[in-house]
């Protein structure tokens, strides 16, 4: 996943892009990025690292312009230490383009093929934001009439992309000239929206992966944009839409609910805190169904997505409901940490246990999900190790047995600790007296109920069904492979860089005692 942020204004939109793209940091902690239009010219600027890192004072001041778009970077392909894959991306053939991209492209590899045999396109990085951008770029070519464009032929373009491309995107793109594009894939698996802001200088529009980022910069939120649909916003503010690829069903991706968005925010049309609740709704009449026999003295969420469905669980049994462990909130997710031993270190450092809250009681631990188990084994651990008698665990989501492709990166399915295991055999593996899982048929009627007109969501990770309908078993193969290869890579990468900065630190400290 990542964060999108696209704005066209009547007055300078550099502060406004940074301020969006702190409040969508949840989305991407990994790379950050501006680019901004201001007669004819773009600026850009862009880094790895937090959005508070990646920009200074003199960074801001060259990003110029009334019009936008910002990037928050989450790798799922790729390189996660290459800062050429950090977005937007830029071509200049033939109109001006800037992009910037949440998803992920299931025939990237195939389309590189095509544009470079066909297209006469080279692709310089691994990312697939950079293959959806030549794509964009080449159907704009063959549908403008002459040096042109105007808006037929933009759509006619997306209409050509959303033909080629496979697999989940939402994007924002600058057209020299012309202005603010965004279009959203087929089935809506990943999410977009729009608002309006009715400024003195006349109408302003901001595009976002998520309704928090319209609520907080002062926009109002009118919808999201529609599966397969476009909406292009010239730079006087005149706003345009089409869908471009219809008939798909429209299917978003549950883990949004879950897991990654705020839950302050909308997705189409379901509040994410709301659908949270509901998840501990159905999870206590699950227990009440299936595990009456538990003694449960009290339940415990674990920070911070977890406390909706903890505090709706608790209230249905009527059990008291407790904060049992205090966060850190400046240590980075576990969920998107490259490695096993970084995780399992991480765990302690991002929370600790308040032992009152566990000595002498049956704790139920409620977490939003479990993917590795890491987490789960050891904050069952500190747990015991705080007092309680007997720890169980609940999930809010079913067990992840499989692979996410669509722009989540989701461990390979030899880490996924459900993916070969029964539910009692990963209680057993993560140290739990009892474990329950939400089920799946009941995860869907929990979401789905607050919004009757969505009757279907992206739900493979769990069930092992891709939507898109091209992922393969050798797909899948060659993703487990080419994430392998890259961490291994990235360690080698991360071990050299040690090593230097141990050299380094050897030659101070002979300079220091010279």
């Amino acid at each position: 996943m990542c964060g999108i942020l696209g704005v066209v204004a009547t007055t300078p939109v550099n502060q406004l892009l940074y301020d969006g793209l702190q409040v969508l940091q949840h989305r991407g902690q990994d790379a950050a990025g501006i680019a901004t239009a201001q007669a004819g010219k773009f600026h850009m600027h862009k880094g790895q690292g937090l959005v508070r890192d990646v920009f200074r004072t003199r960074n801001m001041r060259n990003l110029e312009g009334n019009w936008g778009i910002g990037h928050c970077r989450y790798p799922t392909a790729g390189s996660a230490y290459n800062s050429a894959e950090a977005q937007p991306f830029y071509v200049n053939s033939p109109f001006g383009l800037m992009l910037a991209h949440n998803g992920n492209l299931t025939n990237s590899d195939e389309l590189k093929r095509e544009m470079y045999l066909a297209d006469l396109r080279h692709i310089n990085t691994n990312s697939d934001s950079e293959v959806l951008l030549n794509v964009l770029a080449h159907e704009l070519q063959a549908h403008a009439v002459g040096p042109k464009l105007d808006a037929e032929a933009i759509f006619k373009a997306v209409a050509g992309v959303q033909r080629r491309i496979k697999g989940a995107y939402a994007a924002v793109v600058m057209i020299a000239g012309y202005g603010l594009l965004a279009f959203r894939d087929p089935h809506g698996i990943r999410p977009l929206v729009i608002g309006r802001n009715d400024a003195m200088g006349g109408a302003e529009y901001l595009i976002a992966s998520e309704s928090v980022a319209i609520d907080v910069l002062g926009f109002k939120l009118m919808r999201d944009i529609a599966p397969g649909e476009a909406v292009l916003v010239d730079i006087q503010g005149n706003l345009k839409s089409r869908v471009c690829a219809p008939g798909r069903p429209h299917a978003p991706c549950m883990f949004e609910y879950v897991y990654l968005a705020r839950p302050d925010s909308l997705i189409d049309g379901i509040s994410v805190y709301e659908s949270r609740v509901k998840m501990g709704e159905f999870l206590a009449e699950q227990i009440l169904r299936e595990h009456a026999e538990l003694k449960i003295d009290v339940v415990i969420p674990i920070p911070d997505s977890s406390r909706p469905a903890a505090m709706e669980l608790a209230n249905r049994l009527d059990i008291p409901y407790r904060e049992g462990f205090v966060k850190n909130r400046y240590i980075g997710r576990t969920f998107i940490m490259p490695g096993q031993a970084v995780r399992k270190k991480s765990v302690r450092q991002k929370l600790n246990a308040i032992h009152q809250e566990f000595a002498g009681k049956n704790v139920l631990l409620v977490d939003d999900s479990i993917v590795r188990g890491t987490t789960s084994r050891e904050i069952i651990m500190m747990a015991r190790e705080a007092g309680a008698t007997r720890v169980f665990m609940a999930s809010a989501a079913p067990p992840v047995r499989f692979a996410n492709v669509y722009g989540i990166d989701m461990p390979t399915r030899a880490e996924l600790i459900a993916s070969d295991r029964s539910e009692e055999q990963i209680a057993n593996e993560i140290g739990a007296d009892a474990l329950i899982y939400q089920r799946l048929e009941d995860l869907k009627a929990a979401v789905g109920c607050l919004n009757p007109s969505i009757t279907q969501f992206e739900t493979s990770c769990f069930d092992g069904s891709y939507v898109t309908g091209d992922v393969t078993a050798e797909y899948l193969e060659g993703i487990e492979d080419s994430r392998v290869r890259s961490e291994k890579a990235s360690a080698s990468e991360k071990d050299e860089e040690d090593e230097n900065d141990a050299g380094q630190m050897d030659l101070n400290l002979m300079g220091i005692r010279e």
